[in-house]
C-alpha cells in the first residue's frame, strides 16, 4: 500500500490493492461529503503520480467514503482565504490532478454512490468508465452560489451534448443516475446493494485483456479525440501497427487463426 498523505489523525485517500492487481483510492473525508480540501487534492495527485508507473497495478477505482462520492471543492476553505492568487493555484492543481487520470495506463472506473457535485461530477466526467449507484444525483452546481463551473465543464462538454451540458451548467439542478446513463455521463447504473458487483463485471472484462493493449489505446484515444480527423486516422494508424508488433497482440491474433484461446502473459 502506498503512503496516502496524512492530516494529524485521518489518512485522506485510502490504497488498497487486490491480488488481481485492482487498486481502490477511496477519498476519505466522509464528514465533509469528501470535498477536496488542498491536502485531499495533494494526496489524491501523490497517489496518482505512483500509480503511472506501476505496471502491477491494471484497474484503479475511485470511490467516497461515507454517504457521498464528492461534494467538489471545499468552499468553507476557499471562502476562509480568498485570493486570486490563491484561487488560481487550487484550480491549476485540480486540473493537474485530471489530467493525471487521463495520463496513467490503466483504465480508472468511478465508483459513485450520494452524491457528486460541482468538482466531484468533474471526477466522475474525467475518469474512463463510471458505474453509479440508482440513488445517486449528480450536478456541475457551482452556479448555485454564482460560481460557473468552468473547470468541470471542460470533462463535462467531452461526455455529453453539448445543450446537456449547458443546462447542467447554467441549472445547477441534480440529474438522477438514470438520466446520467442516458446522457453519457456513466456507464453502468446498479441497485445499491449492487454496486460493487457491477463495478466488478466491467474490471472483470478488462483483466481479461492485455494490459499493453489497454495503455496504448487509452493514450491513444484521448489524443486523438483532441485531434482533427486526418491527424487522429495518422495517430490511430501508428498506435496500431505499434500494437500489433505487440506480443499479446501477435499472440492473440495468432490464436484466432488456430481457433484456440490466446496464451497471454499475465503482468
Amino acid at each position: 500500500m502506498n503512503a496516502a498523505m496524512q492530516t494529524s489523525d485521518t489518512t485522506l485517500v485510502l490504497n488498497s490493492r487486490d491480488a488481481r492487481g485492482v487498486v481502490t483510492l477511496t477519498l476519505n473525508r466522509p464528514q465533509a461529503f469528501n470535498a477536496l480540501s488542498d491536502a485531499l487534492l495533494a494526496a489524491l495527485q501523490a497517489e496518482l503520480d505512483a500509480l503511472r508507473d506501476d505496471r502491477s497495478a491494471r484497474v484503479v477505482v475511485i470511490q467516497g467514503a461515507g454517504r457521498a462520492f464528492c461534494a467538489g471543492h471545499d468552499l468553507k476553505e476557499m471562502r476562509a482565504e480568498p485570493s486570486l492568487d490563491k484561487s488560481g493555484d487550487l484550480f491549476a492543481r485540480c486540473s493537474k490532478v485530471m489530467l493525471s487520470l487521463l495520463a496513467l495506463p490503466q483504465p480508472v472506473i468511478a465508483k459513485v454512490h450520494g452524491i457528486a457535485t460541482a468538482a466531484g461530477c468533474q471526477l466522475v466526467a474525467q475518469c474512463d468508465l463510471a458505474v453509479a449507484a440508482a440513488d445517486a444525483r449528480l450536478a456541475v452546481s457551482g452556479i448555485n452560489v454564482g460560481l460557473f463551473c468552468s473547470t468541470p465543464s471542460v470533462a463535462l462538454a467531452r461526455n455529453v451534448p453539448r445543450k446537456v451540458a449547458m443546462e447542467m451548467l447554467l441549472t445547477g439542478d441534480f440529474i438522477d443516475a438514470q438520466t446520467a446513463r442516458q446522457w453519457g455521463l456513466v456507464n453502468r447504473v446498479a441497485a445499491p446493494e449492487n454496486l460493487d458487483a457491477e463495478v466488478d463485471k466491467l474490471v472483470q472484462s478488462i483483466l481479461a485483456k492485455p494490459a499493453e493493449a489497454i495503455a496504448i489505446g487509452k493514450a491513444q484515444f484521448y489524443r486523438q479525440i483532441e485531434m482533427g480527423i486526418a491527424a487522429a486516422y495518422q495517430l490511430a494508424g501508428q498506435s496500431m501497427a505499434c500494437n500489433f508488433m505487440d506480443e499479446a497482440a501477435l499472440e492473440g491474433v495468432q490464436a484466432f487463426i488456430d481457433k484456440r484461446p490466446p496464451a497471454w502473459r499475465q503482468a
